[in-house]
């Protein structure tokens, strides 16, 4: 499986960022074209419109800001199974022939280490692809040792065949799940859309703020400051490996699995 072809990130803080510097540009274009039509006797309250567009971007944000901890559960879930599926394979390594049991067990650790840094190496997409690669390599080799050893060898458990090669076949499929879980975010238009939509609503927002006769720095600043904070920590919780609210952390049950292998 290709990462670059399913894998892009969006950095949370220049978004946030340049998405709260055009909202303020566009608080502002729209409180000085609703002075000009003020000062032309033409501006008129537009409440329904304003609110219409204002209920669609809170409606955008929440859909958005309500999935992303869902799929941050998910890949911490993934986690914890990919360590629990590793060591139970490697545990079952005991059942192999003797001769072949020191061999399985450094492609395990190579295995393991591989896929730590796999994630390790993200944002590189190039470097996360090589090791997902080399990941993918050692799958073949532990399953086609296994299969050697577990049909062809007299010193291997007799039950070798059904308790070890599940395992590294549940191993590989959780592997896979981690995998496809660089899928499971919104589309980029979507967050394309949470930024423009954004600044047509600073544009409504200032248009009415025309209306009275000085600009109230307080609420400029907080509601720009408010919808690029939401959205900033949308972004954080959506690509975990990228940003501040880090994932990494859930790496250390591979850690100390890796370390229990020694």
């Amino acid at each position: 499986m290709e990462l670059d072809t399913i894998v892009f990130a969006i950095p949370a803080f220049p978004f946030a960022c340049l998405m709260f510097v055009g909202m303020l540009v566009c608080l502002e274009l729209g409180r000085r074209l609703g002075l000009r039509h003020q000062v032309k006797g033409s501006l008129a309250s537009r409440g329904p419109m304003d609110g219409a567009a204002f209920a669609l971007y809170g409606l955008l944000l929440a859909f958005t800001f309500s999935g992303a901890p869902a799929r941050l559960d998910v890949r911490r879930q993934l986690i914890a199974e990919e360590t629990n599926a590793i060591g139970t394979a490697y545990m079952r390594i005991d059942l192999l022939s003797p001769e072949a049991q020191p061999a399985m067990r450094q492609r395990f650790r190579d295995y393991l280490d591989s896929r730590l840094a796999v994630y390790r190496s993200l944002p590189d997409i190039d470097a996360a692809q090589a090791e997902l690669e080399r990941s993918a390599e050692l799958q073949r080799e532990i399953w086609t040792a296994a299969i050697i050893d577990t049909n062809g060898s007299p010193n291997a458990h007799p039950n070798a065949p059904m308790l070890m090669l599940p395992a590294i076949s549940a191993m590989a499929e959780v592997a896979n799940k981690r995998t496809m879980s660089a899928l499971i975010h919104p589309p980029p238009v979507i967050f394309l859309l949470l930024f423009l939509i954004a600044l047509v609503v600073a544009g409504l927002a200032g248009y009415g703020m025309a209306a009275d006769s000085f600009r109230s720095w307080l609420h400029i600043l907080a509601f720009a400051g408010i919808a690029s904070i939401t959205v900033f920590m949308v972004l954080e919780i959506e690509f975990p490996r990228t940003g501040l609210i880090g994932i990494r952390k859930y790496d250390q049950m591979l850690l100390e699995l890796r370390q229990s292998m020694q």
